[in-house]
């Protein structure tokens, strides 16, 4: 199985190192971070940089495809060879996947018109604007469309679909090795338990999120 983690300037390093730290543990698969210039990409914060070792036409036919978000999606919203690449990968591809604002990137290429979707909060009601309908929850599939809400919700949407590629023993297996049982410290993981001081802060904090 050949999974192809999709890369582009501004990327999220969670929404895509999270999908590849469960995906990659499954027998038998090859993850390739892929890019429409391989590289060095370098993610939101400018301070990791993850190398696109492929260039998107090099991988013509992945299994599976992830899409992250981060702002940096807001570049890649346009009509173009990411879009052109993520519609032809769809007519072959098991499963098409995003995390976060990954989604809209999905969306904008067209492949999840007339789908349920979900992605980060404050970027749910956008989808609409692409024939797709939101869906406020932490993972959703829909057909051979995978999608997974905010960031760290990445890890929730890999381990789905390695449920449902690899069988529940094994994804679990994944999840015992990662030891990934969550157990955060404060409840502000949605905008409804994180309250509104706490909403106010983080706008101020990150006035582009």
């Amino acid at each position: 199985m050949q999974v192809a983690i999709v890369l582009y300037p501004g990327f999220t390093a969670i929404d895509v190192i999270g999908p590849y730290d469960v995906l990659g543990r499954l027998s038998d698969t090859e993850v390739v971070f892929v890019a429409e210039t391989p590289g060095l990409v370098r993610n939101d914060l400018r301070s990791l940089s993850i190398e696109a070792v492929a260039r998107l036409e090099d991988v013509p036919h992945p299994d599976v495809v992830v899409v992250g978000g981060g702002p940096g999606q807001a570049d890649q919203m346009t009509d173009g060879a990411l879009h052109s690449w993520l519609r032809r990968a769809d007519e072959t591809a098991d499963w098409m996947t995003s995390v976060c604002t990954g989604a809209l990137v999905l969306a904008a290429s067209g492949v999840l018109t007339g789908r349920r979707a979900t992605t980060h909060w404050g970027a749910l009601d956008q989808l609409t604007g692409f024939g797709v309908t939101p869906v406020r929850e932490r993972v959703v599939v829909d057909g051979h469309y995978a999608t997974g809400a905010g960031a760290s919700a990445g890890i929730d949407m890999a381990l789905t679909l390695a449920g449902l590629i690899a069988g529940d023993d094994t994804a679990q297996a994944v999840q015992l090795l990662l030891e990934y049982a969550p157990q955060p410290p404060y409840d502000a993981g949605t905008r409804e338990s994180a309250g509104p001081v706490v909403v106010e802060k983080l706008f101020a904090m990150f006035p582009h999120e």
